[in-house]
Parts: C-alpha cells; sequence; structure tokens
C-alpha cells in the first residue's frame, strides 16, 4: 500500500470505470523502482463530473493525468494548450499539470509507432482494422511516418471510417486513404504490408475471438499488429504467425505510450524492462 504525504506528486488515471486499467501497475512499478516520490491513482470520473475533476488535477497539485474511455475527446475543451498529435486525432489521453494550466497530449501515436521502427513498411500497403479512437491514433502515426499507399480503413460502420477517413485527410501527403466493409476486405488483406488490428475482439475473456477468421490471407512477409494487448498472444497473431507473418502484440504500445507520458511527468525515463517483467508475469 502505497500512502502518499504531502510532498508527493500525484498522477491520475481518469475514466468510467478505470477497474480494469493496467496503467496504476505501469506506473507505480516505474515510480517505485527509481524512488521517485510520486504515486498513480485510478480515479473513477462519472461524465457529469469531469469538468471538476479536471479542475481538481490544478487545486491539488497533481503532476498529471491520463484520460481514458469515455473522456479522451470529452476533454478537449478544459485543455489550455493541445498538441498538433492531440489536435490531430481529436483526442487527449495525456494531461501534463503547469501551475494553473492544462496540457494536452495523445501518447498512443508514439506508444503506437515504437514498435515499428526499423521494418520497411513505407509507401506500402497497408489494413487498419476499426475506425475508433485507438484506431485515429494509429492511422494518423501510419500517414505522418509511413505514407501507406494506401491504408484501407476497414469497418462495420462504414460512416464511422468515412469521418475517420475525412478528419484525417490533410495529413496523408503522398499517401492514400481508402475505406472497406469487412466483406469486401480479403483482397486488402492479402496485399498488404502491416496489418493492424485496433478492434477489441480477441481481448480477454474472448480470447478465441479474432477480428479476421481467414488465416489464409496472412502471409510471410507481412506485419501483422494487434493493439489488443490481454492476452499478449492472441488467436489473431497465432493466425498469422503460422502463416509465416512477423507479429506485434499490443503490449509494446501499452508500455511505450505510458513510457512518454512517464516522460513528461517525471523527467525521468520509464524503466522498460521492470515494467515489461511485471506484466508479463500478470499476464501470463
Amino acid at each position: 500500500m502505497i500512502f502518499p504525504d504531502a510532498k508527493t506528486k500525484m498522477i491520475a488515471i481518469l475514466g468510467h470505470p478505470v477497474r480494469h486499467s493496467f496503467s496504476p501497475i505501469i506506473h507505480n512499478t516505474a515510480l517505485r523502482h527509481q524512488g521517485l516520490n510520486f504515486v498513480y491513482l485510478a480515479a473513477d470520473v462519472l461524465p457529469s463530473s469531469l469538468s471538476q475533476a479536471l479542475q481538481g488535477l490544478s487545486a491539488l497539485g497533481f503532476a498529471g493525468a491520463n484520460v481514458t474511455i469515455p473522456h479522451k475527446e470529452a476533454v478537449l475543451p478544459y485543455m489550455d494548450s493541445l498538441t498538433s498529435a492531440a489536435k490531430a486525432v481529436g483526442a487527449v489521453n495525456t494531461i501534463v499539470c503547469k501551475g494553473d494550466k492544462l496540457y494536452g497530449d495523445n501518447t498512443d501515436i508514439e506508444g503506437f509507432l515504437s514498435p515499428l521502427r526499423g521494418m520497411e513498411i513505407k509507401a506500402k500497403p497497408m489494413v487498419l482494422l476499426g475506425a475508433g479512437g485507438a484506431a485515429r491514433a494509429a492511422a494518423y502515426g501510419l500517414l505522418r511516418h509511413y505514407r501507406p499507399r494506401p491504408l484501407t480503413v476497414v469497418a462495420r460502420r462504414i460512416g464511422q471510417a468515412e469521418q475517420l477517413v475525412k478528419d484525417l485527410a490533410s495529413f496523408r501527403g503522398d499517401g492514400e486513404l481508402n475505406v472497406s466493409d469487412f466483406a469486401s476486405a480479403a483482397v486488402h488483406i492479402r496485399n498488404s504490408q502491416l496489418i493492424v488490428n485496433s478492434t477489441p475482439v480477441g481481448m480477454h475473456p474472448n480470447t478465441r475471438e479474432t477480428p479476421w477468421e481467414q488465416l489464409e490471407d496472412f502471409s510471410s512477409g507481412q506485419v501483422v499488429y494487434d493493439l489488443v494487448y490481454r492476452p499478449n498472444r492472441t488467436r489473431f497473431l497465432e493466425d498469422a504467425e503460422s502463416r509465416g507473418a512477423t507479429v506485434i502484440g499490443g503490449l509494446a504500445m501499452l508500455v511505450e505510450q505510458a513510457a512518454a507520458a512517464y516522460r513528461q511527468w517525471t523527467d525521468q525515463d520509464l524503466p522498460i524492462e521492470v515494467v515489461y517483467s511485471t506484466l508479463r508475469s500478470l499476464l501470463d
């Protein structure tokens, strides 16, 4: 049990509910390992109480906060400043408090991109399954750094995918953006260098579900990335790996987005291997 004193800097995760979040484990493991006088707390905040909660961050001297479902978009009007990434994606997952000012960022983008560094995927065909908040961060990161030709957003709700494409069109540069439904997606899956699952399909406890049933559409030479991190090895990844694809689990994004926020609050680098070891022991 952690008992903060008057000199302890506090960080919160704001959501409703937040009981399944791994963020307190990640950050408190790192803070204890480095001996920093911070504590990371989970705060279940109703939408009707969000404005009061945000005012309380500065009033109580918080170093900052993470923001999770359902508040990532709702906090935008309360920020005194937004990073270009948060503006582009239209969502904040990290708040930094400086005096009475709140600065909003989206570290999901940096977290998503981190395990892709060094891979030869620039200007290649890519598929993004899903069109929600995680998909927006992934699409923005891919468009800015990898210029996919094309990036096909596959969604059950076509209107949501079309809105994502419209909102991010100005960031595509010389890349391309398309929309597809799942029924027509097979050709895009087969021809893509990178396939990303940004849906929650396959997440614990529904671990035998997959967003793509046709494993014959995967092949060697592809990179298949699942943002689901519980379990660490989803059926989606197992199917792709059985066909020779290189696979990436969602734990990498989870830890790397946390690391990007941790640096802003503490001016320290997250002890990555210590955090990974703790999470793997829990997930296993």
